[in-house]
């Protein structure tokens, strides 16, 4: 059975620019200077914060990738629902940076943001959500 039954047809992004840099090892700081519209870039930045325990950086930049990829899944026709698959790879910086800020959110204790985004990333790739921990 399909977990999509409205039918909602899936929303694939073009592949992020910034992708062939981040894998190179370039600096993310760099990518994401030179490619700000990548949600990929804000992704690696706010997980790399995470890790550092930085989470009001980790915070500010999911939200950036976070508020990116909506503009990217909006150009690519999404209509504020319906599935991002995580098997389509460029879908992959969107989907991280709403884990991230999910993670943020919850360190910062802002409750509210960690439950809606959270849901948000279920509801858009069930696979995402397993493969990112939440």
């Amino acid at each position: 059975m399909s977990d999509n039954l409205l039918g909602i047809p899936e929303t694939k992004l073009p592949v992020d620019p910034a992708s062939a840099a981040l894998e190179q090892g370039v600096d993310p700081r760099d990518v994401a200077r030179t490619n700000p519209s990548s949600s990929l870039a804000w992704a690696t930045l706010a997980e790399d914060a995470l890790a550092d325990g930085d989470v009001i950086e980790a915070y500010a930049f999911a939200r950036t990738g976070y508020h990116r990829g909506l503009d990217a899944l909006r150009k690519s026709g999404w209509r504020g629902q319906g599935p991002v698959p995580w098997e389509h790879e460029p879908n992959r910086g969107f989907l991280r940076a709403l884990a991230a800020l999910s993670k943020a959110a919850d360190a910062i204790g802002e409750t509210d943001e960690q439950r809606r985004t959270a849901d948000f990333l279920r509801d858009s790739s069930a696979t995402g959500a397993r493969e990112l921990g939440l």
